[in-house]
């Protein structure tokens, strides 16, 4: 009897523009006529997620970065922070720095009224709770809502409600979802994760606060592949593209270079899937 076909899942994890190198991935596997069984979205990854999930043409995919990742982004952020300094803006549980109206706006061009279930390959979108802490996944319903939700930055863009629950970026609980691809019976996991690059100059004491953040989500990262690859006996690969400079959220310029960091990583691990795949 022969061995029944293992089934594939591409997980996309937090990075905002650097996920831009999962259309790198994407060209690859193309190539290669390897079909993915599922893919997994995480924060920016979930745009992507989006995009290879709908089967989207590469330039297609391409065109959502030079859509999402420009400087109508951040709208207010300035403003908004400096009046939560100096008290002139009350924060709570919904607020955020950013007016959130470009974003909405972009998401539904990309999303449409398109549901879960409309996608030529399964997706599963991943946010957190904001009150708990806990990731959330979704699979089913409207793509919008679940992707805004997992875009909702803390501090940075208000959360998002979804059923009476109050949602925050999925890379608070789960920046790299390669459990979520195991626990729907996935034996091949091509996982592309991202660093967030470090600071080399503190000015303010909102940059030392930056600072913090990354290290502790590089670190919830790193621990979170760790254990899943110890864990599991689902084959993981580790597909971790490397930028020659910072990346910024908005170097758009410079969305070739991670496209082919993207590529190259993938390339570097395709001998061992196509073992794998025999």
């Amino acid at each position: 009897m022969s061995e029944s076909k293992k089934r594939i899942a591409l997980v996309i994890g937090s990075g905002a523009i650097k996920c831009a190198a999962s259309i790198g991935m994407y060209q690859v596997l193309a190539e290669e006529n390897i079909e993915v069984d599922l893919v997994v979205g995480c924060s920016g990854g979930a745009i992507y997620g989006v995009g290879i999930a709908a089967g989207m043409e590469v330039d297609e995919i391409k065109a959502l970065s030079d859509s999402t990742w420009t400087k109508d982004l951040m709208q207010d952020y300035l403003v908004n922070l400096k009046a939560s300094k100096d008290g002139t803006l009350k924060f709570d549980e919904r607020s955020g720095l950013v007016n959130d109206s470009y974003l909405n706006e972009n998401l539904r061009s990309i999303c449409g009224e398109r549901l879960f279930s409309d996608l030529n390959t399964p997706l599963i979108v991943v946010a957190t709770d904001m009150m708990n802490g806990e990731p959330v996944q979704f699979s089913k319903g409207d793509l919008f809502n679940s992707v805004r939700a997992s875009l909702a930055i803390p501090m940075i863009f208000p959360p998002w409600e979804i059923d009476g629950q109050l949602l925050v970026d999925g890379a608070a609980s789960n920046p790299l979802p390669i459990d979520v691809a195991i626990q729907h019976g996935a034996d091949i996991v091509l996982a592309m994760g991202f660093t967030i690059d470090y600071r080399n100059r503190f000015r303010s004491i909102t940059a030392v606060q930056e600072h913090m953040t990354s290290m502790y989500m590089n670190n919830i990262l790193k621990n979170s592949y760790a254990f899943n690859n110890l864990a599991h006996h689902s084959e993981i690969f580790p597909i971790m593209p490397e930028f020659d400079s910072v990346i910024s959220m908005f170097d758009i310029h410079k969305l070739p270079h991670i496209v082919e960091r993207g590529r190259e990583a993938t390339l570097e691990q395709l001998p061992h899937i196509r073992r794998l795949l025999g």
